[in-house]
């Protein structure tokens, strides 16, 4: 089926199951086309609370739409690929959580929306990039457990003065993890005029030498305030950026900076997704309700 027929299909099959699209930042270029919502997990989170529709498809990585069908448990929930997971969300399990726990009993567990939803039942509140800043200065204890980027969880510490101890000790995202201090020279030099802006889960040294450090929605805030940026953040980000502001330069500090789970969404997944009600997500009934008390109270406190 041609591009042209797939969008055709799609839209018919949305409006045969009131349906609509939630598409991640990092989404290919033809899936950010078509979503009904397009966002970072704050504002995808949030989105799903108020959902009008009775199927929602999530063109995002399965932490994402887990987080969807706990807020709406009485909507389906339709993930287009099993494929499309999160490495860094795999790397923290639940006994990381317990065995951190028995070390600093009275530390507010500050999980990552980047979690299995059986992680997020052990958390206090959940937070995103966008927020964890604001969060984690509200919370009245100065030590936190934060699982599990822990260069979010650096720059964390940094802005609050708090000590926050990473769960696991080495959680990170193999996209931002590409980005060195050469790469930032890189750029420096191929475009003298340029800004960088930078997702707090990059390297220290590299959030060290940028001039923003932001997540994706925050870069979508903060672009105006100049006319030429190099992004450290998944290229695809380039894309949404270039189509909200054309007047303003955009490069991608690597061409290679792509997660896998991301682009493990075609159209074809999508359009096949509508057509057989596949993949439904499910959470079971004890964990959702756990992880919805820590998502909700994020909602509250962002």
């Amino acid at each position: 089926m041609k591009m042209e027929e797939l969008v055709r299909e799609i839209e018919r099959l949305k409006e045969e199951r009131n349906a609509i699209i939630m598409a991640h930042n990092y989404q290919l270029p033809e899936i950010q086309d078509i979503a009904d919502f397009l966002g970072d997990s704050l504002e995808l989170a949030r989105k799903a609370v108020d959902v009008d529709a009775d199927v929602i498809v999530f063109a995002g990585v399965d932490f994402m739409a887990e987080t969807a069908k706990i807020l709406n448990p009485e909507k389906t929930v339709l993930l287009p690929t099993s494929r499309a997971t999160c490495a860094m969300a795999n790397m923290l399990k639940v006994e990381h959580i317990l065995e951190a726990k028995e070390k600093y009993p009275d530390a507010p567990v500050v999980l990552y929306v980047n979690t299995t939803a059986e992680a997020k039942a052990y958390a206090d509140v959940t937070v995103t990039s966008a927020n964890a800043l604001k969060i984690v200065e509200k919370l009245d204890s100065d030590v936190i457990l934060f699982g599990p980027d822990k260069n979010l969880a650096h720059y964390v510490a940094k802005q609050t003065g708090k000590k926050v101890i990473p769960v696991p000790e080495n959680g990170h995202c193999y996209v931002h993890r590409k980005f060195t201090v050469e790469d930032v020279e890189r750029a420096r030099r191929l475009y003298p005029n340029a800004k960088l802006m930078v997702h707090p889960e990059c390297e220290p040294e590299v959030q060290e030498r940028a001039d923003v450090i932001v997540s994706t929605g925050g870069m979508i805030r903060r672009a105006p305030e100049w006319d030429e940026w190099v992004v450290f953040t998944e290229r695809e980000m380039v894309y949404r950026l270039q189509k909200l502001y054309p007047d303003i330069k955009f490069h991608p500090a690597r061409d290679d900076a792509m997660c896998i789970g991301m682009k493990a969404i075609t159209l074809n997944h999508i359009y096949e997704s509508l057509r057989d009600m596949k993949y439904k997500v499910e959470v079971p009934a004890e964990v959702a309700e756990k992880a919805r008390r820590a998502i909700e109270r994020m909602l509250e406190m962002s």
